[in-house]
């Protein structure tokens, strides 16, 4: 907080997930500007970025990059319709945010979003909770045809090394289909699109 009240901003741009309301509360009560971007969904995104273009005062800018990103979407789902993938081509799918302790993306999440988009199955979906705690023997027993791997950290390869071992079993890791992937879907920003591409080049 100290660092933040340091740098004399004129307004502190936060995320619903990624920063705690008492820390929102503690800077509005030393009267620092505050703005909380809420999306968390792909629908959600175009609409959070055009409020917070209002808020930051570049609402045309922001607007165009909506309408960007939400053309960019469009032709997703009608390519999803087109291709209409069937079930014997459906692969299952798990995004891992942190291997120990093992946190995945569930349901609510724009991961969850994408991977449906391209038309699979996100075997944490069926959770209550966006970014539940995952357990190896669920892995084991879901046996996902694909892992990803988020680089949310330098050194991801080797942290997630010894979880690789433990699964070793599962299709994805039996046939290579483990991927590390950029932070750009499920820290939603303005790399989004190129984040669902990224998924997607892998789900082939």
């Amino acid at each position: 907080l100290e660092r933040v009240v340091s740098l004399k901003p004129d307004i502190v741009v936060m995320t619903t997930d990624g920063n705690p309301k008492e820390f929102e509360e503690r800077l509005r009560s030393l009267k620092i500007k505050t703005y909380v971007f809420k999306a968390r969904r792909l629908a959600e995104f175009p609409q959070a970025v055009r409020e917070m273009g209002a808020v930051l005062g570049v609402k045309e800018n922001a607007t165009a990059f909506a309408e960007t990103i939400e053309a960019a979407l469009g032709k997703m789902e009608r390519e999803k319709k087109d291709k209409s993938i069937t079930t014997s081509g459906r692969k299952k799918v798990l995004f891992i945010i942190w291997p120990e302790p093992l946190i995945v993306a569930g349901p609510g999440t724009a991961v969850d979003d994408a991977i449906m988009l391209l038309g699979h199955e996100n075997i944490a979906s069926k959770v209550n909770v966006a970014y539940p705690k995952y357990s190896l023997e669920e892995i084991i027993h879901q046996s996902p045809d694909v892992l990803f791997i988020g680089e949310g950290h330098a050194n991801m390869h080797k942290v997630s090394a010894t979880l690789l071992k433990k699964i070793k079993s599962v299709p994805a890791v039996r046939n290579n289909k483990v991927f590390y992937v950029s932070a750009s879907l499920y820290r939603l920003g303005p790399r989004v699109i190129q984040g669902i591409e990224e998924l997607a080049v892998h789900l082939r």
